[in-house]
């Protein structure tokens, strides 16, 4: 039997009672010590700070095991696994043993009873790290726990039983499946919170007064709109929600030309004529990047394509991406040269014209609405159109890009090989073109503006017949380009000469970069300068502009603005009336 003892104090000061409790694990032979009790006081005026304590030993009524053997025949014997034992049990009034140990690689696995006489001292008890491992207990069948050597690696003990519990196995699953969802509330609640943020704005810009004057009245026409966007704000386009109403009530009529980004359209919007840039959405980045330039503050010029909007249309099953900018019937300035001759009047105006939108394009206007220096990139005569009053406007910004002056930093894309080869400068050609100054892809626009001055040069009629295209070559085609062909004794009596491409006789009609690196760097050809211009001094100082445009060094070609006073002088001379 059992023997409990107990010893309770009591403090007459208690209050404030409450229930706390200590379990310490005894010593072999001694039942758990619980100690219980309240606390009493919680305040600090009261001299006492302690409680009502009941202190319950419990021993078990045997001899200690130092003195084997005294009360030993009222200790109720233990009941244990036994591995070498007839039934697989035995009794002991000592202890229950389990221990495991190497033999020849092998875990060898021990259940047995102790005797109280070999307890003391507690060597069977005791294990060998990396050799035994033993266990004593003290309760029936406590030594059915199986038990391993130490792991060397982590040094801890380990059970054949499975440490994951049914409790564990709940909490490994359900844990990321809870944290997952948790996740995705929350990214759903953030979709809506920005939906609804994104709403608002755009119900704000609506309702907002100071817009009140672009809202789209049934009687308002695009060119309404331009010019209210062009007379205030900040010059860098039409509202978000203007561009969308307006792109999505375009009537396309036809088809008006296709490249290598997608196709161009002309439109219609509220009675007026609108051209519709389509890319397809492999060329995203491009459409992006051409609505990003045109929308640049202060951009706006009479001289370059006038933007109206950009928008996405998608139907379900594919997405356009719409450029809407102005309608010119003419078209290019490739298209219109190979119609049409133009006077002396009409060369200037078209080359005064481009040199004034390029001069606005390169250059960097400073303020708390400044505009950064824009270089173009792809000058040609194919994005330049001409408008109905003979002036060009330069168009297809895709490839610009822009200056920012304030940190020197220039955004462009890395590949230095851009625009079209058989306008391309010579630095660029055979890649000397100094990246990361801006100035480098200025001077290589104007190398690009010269030879646009030379296609348009050559259609100028002086007066007279047109030459014949079948006269214009002297000698036979012999099939390489090293051969030059003049053209200048057909047309010396003042006669405009038929529509070419620069480099027409030098490289064939899709030249590659090698074929153009020969003739630009290495062979140092130009487009040829008839003699006769000479005559004219509208066609002569063309000449003189084209040349001074074409030198190797980009550093001594011309800028653009001096290009511009140059031929605004010229137009003052021949009573040109822009």
């Amino acid at each position: 039997m059992r023997k409990t003892f107990c010893c309770i104090g009591v403090l007459a000061e208690a209050l404030f009672p409450c229930w706390i409790s200590l379990c310490v694990s005894p010593w072999a032979g001694l039942s758990p010590l619980c100690v219980f009790g309240f606390i009493c006081s919680e305040r600090s005026d009261f001299r006492a700070a302690g409680a009502v304590w009941l202190l319950l030993l419990q021993f078990e009524n045997r001899p200690p095991r130092s003195q084997p053997g005294q009360f030993m025949g009222k200790v109720p014997a233990l009941h244990c696994n036994c591995t070498n034992c007839n039934g697989g049990e035995c009794k002991t009034k000592g202890a229950c043993l389990v221990s495991t140990y190497k033999s020849e690689g092998k875990d060898v696995l021990l259940r047995n009873c102790l005797d109280p006489d070999k307890m003391t001292p507690p060597i069977f008890c005791k294990s060998a790290e990396g050799h035994l491992n033993a266990h004593c207990c003290f309760e029936d069948y406590c030594n059915s726990i199986d038990l391993k050597v130490p792991d060397p690696t982590t040094g801890e003990w380990v059970t054949s039983e499975s440490s994951w519990g049914p409790v564990e196995l709940v909490a490994v699953i359900a844990g990321p499946v809870f944290l997952l969802c948790v996740l995705l509330m929350v990214g759903v609640f953030l979709f809506q919170y920005h939906q609804r943020a994104y709403s608002h704005r755009q119900r704000l810009e609506v309702e907002d007064p100071s817009c009140d004057h672009l809202y789209l009245a049934k009687d308002k026409t695009l060119q309404d709109l331009i010019y209210d966007m062009s007379t205030s704000g900040s010059g860098s386009g039409l509202p978000l929600f203007v561009q969308r109403t307006v792109a999505r009530t375009i009537v396309l009529q036809e088809i008006i030309g296709k490249g290598r980004f997608g196709e161009v359209w002309r439109g219609k919007w509220r009675g007026g004529d609108v051209a519709v840039k389509i890319f397809s959405s492999r060329e995203e980045r491009s459409w992006f990047r051409e609505a990003e330039i045109y929308q640049t503050i202060m951009l706006r010029h009479e001289n370059i394509l006038g933007f109206i909007a950009a928008d996405n249309k998608d139907n379900g099953t594919w997405t356009q991406l719409w450029l809407v900018s102005d309608y010119h019937e003419h078209g290019s300035l490739f298209d219109y040269l190979n119609r049409y001759s133009v006077t002396i009047e009409g060369m200037i105006k078209l080359a005064l014209s481009a040199a004034s939108g390029l001069a606005h394009l390169h250059m960097e206007i400073l303020g708390t609405q400044g505009k950064p220096g824009i270089a173009h990139r792809d000058l040609k005569s194919k994005n330049i159109l001409v408008k109905k009053n003979g002036t060009c406007a330069i168009a297809d910004l895709g490839l610009a890009v822009r200056h920012e002056s304030i940190t020197d930093t220039i955004d462009i894309a890395p590949n230095q090989r851009v625009g079209t080869k058989r306008y391309m400068a010579p630095e660029v050609l055979d890649e000397t073109i100094n990246m990361k100054h801006f100035d480098s892809f200025k001077c290589a626009d104007i190398y690009a503006l010269g030879l646009v001055y030379w296609e348009i040069a050559r259609r100028c009629n002086t007066g007279g017949k047109t030459c014949s295209r079948s006269r214009m070559f002297e000698g036979t085609w012999t099939g390489t380009f090293n051969k030059r062909l003049s053209t200048s004794s057909l047309c010396s009596t003042g006669i405009h000469e038929e529509y070419q491409l620069p480099y027409y006789d030098l490289v064939p009609s899709d030249p590659s970069i090698e074929e153009m690196r020969k003739v630009v760097c290495d062979q140092k050809l130009r487009p040829n300068v008839p003699n006769w211009w000479q005559s004219y001094e509208s066609l002569r100082v063309m000449g003189k502009i084209m040349r001074e445009c074409w030198y190797a060094n980009g550093a001594a070609r011309l800028t653009a603005l001096r290009i511009k006073k140059t031929l605004s002088q010229l137009s003052v001379e021949e009573d040109v009336k822009m």
